[in-house]
This record gives structure tokens, C-alpha cells and sequence, in this order.
């Protein structure tokens, strides 16, 4: 008997579901490429309208994952982290011009608690920047995955989009991987363009950090609190 033989499929998935978390520090062990192909396989039966399937993905490691690396950690290093014409911005906005309750206490409340494991105190931007820098190198993860979406999909195929990349983040937790999805990409995205050749056509969505968590960093033991069902949950009958 295996071990999983123990356990409902409900409380496999629930125990898969409930354990993935952004990873923030990874050990250089590589990742098998047979392994991470089953888990882009397994991502790929995600739902999408009309089964279009709108994404795309970019696996980057080798030269490729250093020269991205490079380039845009030298672009957050400039003046400013936008460049000195201001070029290094988004082409869509992921949060709000504004954040409001109770998204900013929630957004507070994580961000102090990571800086917390980190010993990081309130008022040191120097090490606060140097902790958003580590987005840049994936944090140390051996794959960086770059997603990217035909930009003549409607809204329709964002929303495809993040079923697509919570299957793959749930599949990658099922086999021993760890993930953080980094919207901070964004910014850099002409970076990315150019460093990748993308057509045209293609727009940056995100980027993934994927491979083995750093049991002893601080920072994976930073574990999120979600809200309570009469929080988001409105019952008619």
C-alpha cells in the first residue's frame, strides 16, 4: 500500500491545495525536465472558453535565465528602478492606483510579516530594495518560467489565464517543487521582449520562480492568513 492510499482524493487535494505558498528562497538543485514537462502537461488540461488555451510559456535556465537576470537587475539598479526615460513600466496594472480596505491591511500585514522573518525593521528601505531586487533573480531558483498571452484576447482569457497557472503551481507542490508567481515582471517587460525575441503580438503576463525551497531561509516560513467565509462568502436562499 502506498502512502496516498491512506487518504481521500479530497483530503490529497486539500493537503496539496492548503500546502503550496510563494517560495522566496531556492537551492540551486536543478530541476528534471521530464518532471517539469508533466507538470506544463498537467497544467494544460486548465479550462479555458472555446478551449483556445491562450497561454505560453517561456522556460528559462542556462544562459538565457542569466542574461535575463542581468539585464533587468541592472535596469532596477538604475536611479529610479524605471530607467532614466521612465520606460521600464507596466502594460497593464496588477493592483489598484490606490489600495483600500481591507486589501491594504492585508497587503500591510504580509509584507510586515516578511520583513519580520527577514529582520528587516521598519524605515530600512536599503534592505527592503534589496529584498524586492530578489524577484529579479527568481530568487535563486534554477527555472524561471515567463508566461505570455496573444494581446488581441479579450478579458476572457485572463481569467483562463490564472486557472492555468494555479494548476500548474498545485502540480508542481504535488511533486515536491515549490513556486512563487511574481507579478513584478511586469515592470520589465520590453527587457523581457527583447531578451526572449517575442513577436509583437505577445504581452507579458508573469513570471513563476520554480524548483527546490530552501528549507533553512527564513522567509519560506512565511505563511499567509486567509480571510473567514463570512468574509467573501454571501449565502441566498
Amino acid at each position: 500500500m502506498n502512502a496516498t492510499d491512506r487518504f481521500t482524493d479530497a483530503e490529497v487535494f486539500d493537503r496539496i491545495a492548503a500546502g503550496r505558498r510563494s517560495i522566496r528562497a531556492f537551492l540551486p538543485r536543478e530541476v528534471d525536465e521530464r518532471v517539469l514537462d508533466d507538470i506544463l502537461r498537467v497544467a494544460a488540461r486548465a479550462p479555458s472558453g472555446n478551449d483556445i488555451q491562450p497561454w505560453r510559456v517561456h522556460v528559462l535556465r542556462g544562459d538565457t535565465l542569466r542574461r535575463l537576470v542581468e539585464a533587468v537587475c541592472a535596469a532596477f539598479d538604475g536611479a529610479d528602478g524605471n530607467g532614466a526615460d521612465g520606460s521600464h513600466r507596466p502594460e497593464y496594472a496588477y493592483y489598484p492606483a490606490e489600495f483600500f480596505e481591507p486589501y491594504l491591511g492585508r497587503r500591510r500585514k504580509l509584507g510586515w510579516e516578511l520583513y519580520r522573518l527577514l529582520g528587516i525593521a521598519r524605515g530600512d528601505t536599503e534592505r527592503m530594495r534589496a529584498q524586492v531586487r530578489r524577484n529579479f533573480d527568481f530568487f535563486g531558483a534554477p527555472v524561471g518560467l515567463m508566461f505570455t498571452i496573444d494581446r488581441r484576447l479579450a478579458q476572457g482569457s485572463w481569467l483562463d489565464y490564472g486557472m492555468f497557472l494555479q494548476t500548474l503551481m498545485l502540480a508542481a507542490e504535488a511533486r515536491g517543487l515549490a513556486t512563487c508567481a511574481q507579478a513584478a515582471w511586469i515592470d520589465y517587460h520590453r527587457i523581457i521582449e527583447e531578451t526572449l525575441a517575442l513577436p509583437a503580438h505577445e504581452q507579458v503576463v508573469c513570471g513563476i520562480a520554480l524548483g527546490h525551497a530552501d528549507p533553512d531561509a527564513a522567509e519560506n516560513g512565511l505563511v499567509s492568513e486567509r480571510a473567514a467565509l463570512d468574509e467573501f462568502v454571501v449565502k441566498h436562499s
